[in-house]
């Protein structure tokens, strides 16, 4: 008899999900997914997930529906949920930058600032935030919920738009303006705060962080390795702080030693020419899947 799993975990469906499966994968955890359901297979028995809208993850989380689950911080601040936060995941699916949720208007808008909307109407997803953002700069004007196509109305429909974008470029193509930044957003693990204190919960919940942030610190660095003449170590590792504690070892071969270390990805290609130039031979450089410190 198969037993019941320990934590329900809720992910993401839509825009976020490909990047919360690769995670996850990354993480250790193979998930499966099936079109006709939206209880995917995961290969750990303590673990069931469940996909749902990020929108409506913290609201579940809250009320003990889910153990756990992976949302932006846009909707717990959205939903108002009252949730224990494990870990802030910086990844997105075009850009590990944070989301934005920007006010915007037409390019040929006379509106340049936050006062300038008082009595005009404003298409959001993110209603309640937009609406506490203009009491909190004493602005009176009516916002209402966009089902989609936001981007559009503010040429015929609205005078500004309060919408998520990650880089401004299709803001930019839709010839819309930012005027201010409401919200920052990146993916969080939440957790709901009577699963956290089940002190197994806890514990699962814990390792399962521990995991999603080794992958996403390894996405940035990879594994170097190499041989030096003994002679030139010192050298090496006064020239290149990148190289900061390696490890170090003899080989066989007299004089010589084996360094091997994480790097940045970004500068291996500017230090691999200055390792071979001090002797460094048999340099390596692979893959890393998991970097915790």
């Amino acid at each position: 008899m198969k037993r019941k799993p320990l934590i329900v975990l809720g992910l993401p469906k839509g825009s976020l999900q490909n990047a919360a499966i690769e995670k996850m994968a990354k993480a250790g955890f193979n998930i499966q997914i099936s079109s006709r359901s939206y209880i995917p297979y995961i290969d750990d028995d303590e673990i069931s997930v469940r996909l749902l809208r990020a929108q409506e993850i913290s609201r579940y989380v809250e009320h003990g529906y889910l153990d756990c689950g992976i949302t932006g911080y846009d909707w717990i601040r959205e939903n108002e949920s009252d949730v224990h936060e494990v870990g802030e995941f910086l990844f997105s699916k075009a850009t590990r930058q944070p989301a934005r949720w920007v006010l915007a208007v037409p390019d040929d808008s006379e509106i340049r600032c936050v006062t300038d909307l008082e009595g005009k109407r404003i298409a959001t997803e993110l209603v309640q935030t937009t609406r506490n953002y203009l009491a909190e700069h004493g602005v009176t004007a009516e916002v209402e919920f966009s089902w989609g196509a936001t981007e559009v109305k503010a040429k015929e429909l609205v005078e500004a738009i309060v919408e998520l974008t990650e880089t401004g470029n299709s803001l930019k193509a839709n010839n819309l303006r930012i005027i201010d930044t409401l919200v920052v957003s990146t993916p969080r693990l939440i957790v709901n705060r009577k699963s956290w204190q089940n002190p197994d919960k806890q514990k699962k919940v814990e390792n399962l962080a521990l995991l999603l942030r080794g992958a996403l610190e390894a996405e940035t660095k990879v594994g170097l390795k190499m041989n030096i003449p003994s002679k030139n170590l010192e050298k090496l590792l006064q020239s290149l702080p990148a190289l900061r504690n390696p490890t170090v070892s003899n080989l066989s071969q007299p004089d010589w030693v084996a360094v091997e270390t994480v790097i940045e990805e970004a500068v291996v290609r500017e230090i691999i020419p200055q390792l071979r130039s001090m002797g460094a031979e048999g340099i390596i450089e692979y893959p890393l899947n998991k970097v915790i410190y």
